[in-house]
């Protein structure tokens, strides 16, 4: 289960995920979010799991630690009664350093919080002022230090590569001082600049420019490099861990298994047919929840979707994408069109079609040509 926290204090100049900075009506919206669960529930959908029951809990945003941890804990609470059959096997919490006290991390813990993200984005301050964070690199490194003494034993921590003005030097430095944390996960994102986010408006302005491809490869490059030579295993394209840490809830996404999803822009998958996506908008949310109706829009997948889902999933992984998993109609499709990526070694076949770690940053192209549009 994911339950989409749609808050945040500040409007960071990359994000274009759904949020709000006003928070006026957030003790309303986890009424209504636990609500939607109760209607969720009412209708049936954890049948979709057959005869297995949830396994993860995730807490995303936005930015989760908006609230005080008895609404996490609240919230959490009703999602376990109604769909779970026992604790969840891993429950992720999404956190800004800054709002990671040692009384807040205590009661993280004490509710049953197993595994923290943590948005830090960069260790150097220059940077973090210019992605309008509201912490500083010593806030984050503290913040990582104060969890670990509160007992998580599963961090993972996020970055940013790609950005404008970064230096080699200043992307081993990120990396060697993530390293040095001791953190089990790093999730590592080559920077988008989106048309409707501030960097986007800034592009627009010639304000600033996205790093060119030599760039981007030698920065891509040095964080697989880095991170595998202190033991971490690149498991999907912008995600490394150490042995038995890879991030169980979103490696269901990746296999294409059964989800639901909880909050405004919250999505959900019944693993065969049907993906659900509700309204990214906290207002027209809360008003259709009073109305005791789910406002979500319903998608029926075709049986090309799934095709192109499962590539465009199956493919950003480490375990690659099994030829059973591909739509019968569509193999010979497929078959036509992965034979010039075989022959230049940008796919490779062993037991399953993989895109080699040293060609996962242009996996976009690779997979937009095995899609059917």
């Amino acid at each position: 289960m994911y339950i989409h926290i749609p808050f945040c204090k500040q409007l960071c100049s990359y994000c274009d995920f759904y949020f709000s900075v006003s928070q006026a009506r957030r003790h309303e919206m986890a009424d209504c979010m636990i609500r939607e669960m109760e209607m969720r529930a009412a209708n049936g959908e954890a049948s979709i799991f057959d005869k297995y029951a949830l396994q993860t809990l995730y807490f995303g945003g936005g930015t989760p630690t908006v609230y005080p941890v008895a609404v996490i804990k609240k919230l959490a609470d009703r999602a376990i009664e109604l769909f779970f059959d026992a604790s969840p096997q891993e429950w992720t919490v999404e956190a800004n350093p800054d709002d990671l006290t040692d009384d807040y991390l205590r009661q993280l813990v004490a509710s049953g919080v197993t595994r923290l993200s943590i948005g830090i984005q960069s260790f150097i301050d220059r940077d973090l002022r210019l992605m309008r964070r509201r912490h500083s690199a010593a806030a984050a490194i503290e913040a990582v230090k104060k969890a670990q003494q509160a007992g998580f034993g599963n961090i993972n921590i996020d970055l940013i590569y790609g950005f404008p003005g970064m230096s080699a030097n200043d992307w081993r430095y990120n990396l060697d001082m993530a390293v040095s944390l001791d953190i089990q996960h790093i999730s590592a994102y080559h920077l988008s600049i989106e048309e409707k986010t501030i960097f986007g408006k800034m592009a627009a302005k010639k304000l600033v420019d996205p790093v060119d491809e030599n760039a981007s490869d030698m920065q891509y490059r040095m964080l697989e490099e880095r991170l595998e030579k202190a033991g971490f295993i690149h498991y999907e394209i912008s995600n490394f861990a150490l042995p038995d840490f890879h991030s169980r809830h979103n490696s269901a996404y990746w296999e294409q298994l059964p989800y639901i999803g909880v909050g405004p822009s919250a999505h959900g998958y019944d693993g065969k047919l049907t993906r659900r996506s509700n309204v990214a908008n906290n207002i027209a949310y809360i008003e259709s929840i009073n109305k005791n109706i789910i406002p979500e829009t319903v998608e029926i997948l075709t049986e090309r979707d799934i095709y192109n889902e499962c590539l465009l999933t199956a493919l950003r992984t480490r375990k690659g994408l099994h030829p059973n998993k591909i739509p019968e109609n569509y193999r010979d499709i497929f078959i036509k069109k992965i034979k010039k990526h075989l022959a230049s070694g940008c796919v490779i076949y062993d037991d399953t079609y993989k895109i080699p770690t040293n060609y996962l940053l242009i996996s976009d192209s690779i997979i937009s040509d095995l899609i059917e549009a």
